[in-house]
């Protein structure tokens, strides 16, 4: 008998800001929330299961849009091995990432950046390429 394998490809639909910013997350997100005037609210830490090594939890802040939504993911984090582990390895100078989806196009991506970057307490935001990231999946929450 034959068998065929099916194979999914994610697809990453979001725009990803890189944060260097030395502050707690629940600061950032709020200077976000008065910088960009939006309300990013605390949600369940993420929990990622890897099968090689120890899970991670994440800590997160949402922001559900009609047609999109607004992330902030810690990209650093204790696992439960208590050593410091990251979200996306490659990218261990970041602090956060702040994800937006806006299937309307409404957002605008280089205001977002000039504010952001105009805050003392962010040190740096650049905009990233999802698609040359070697652990872009662990960016897809479910």
């Amino acid at each position: 008998m034959k068998k065929a394998k099916l194979f999914i490809e994610p697809t990453f639909d979001f725009n990803l800001l890189g944060i260097v910013s030395p502050v707690k997350d629940y600061k950032l997100a709020w200077l976000i929330n008065r910088t960009l005037q939006i309300n990013l609210v605390r949600s369940d830490d993420l929990l990622i299961e890897f099968l090689s090594n120890p899970n991670l939890e994440i800590s997160q802040f949402f922001l559900s849009l009609p047609h999109g939504f607004i992330q902030l993911l810690k990209n650093k984090s204790l696992n439960s091995s208590q050593q410091l582990a990251y979200l996306i390895p490659e990218l261990r100078n970041m602090d956060y990432f702040l994800l937006i989806q806006d299937d309307t196009g409404l957002i605008d991506l280089g205001d977002y950046l000039k504010k952001l970057a105009d805050n003392p307490f962010i040190q740096s935001v650049v905009k990233l390429d999802v698609s040359k990231l070697k652990s872009k999946e662990n960016l897809l929450t479910y």
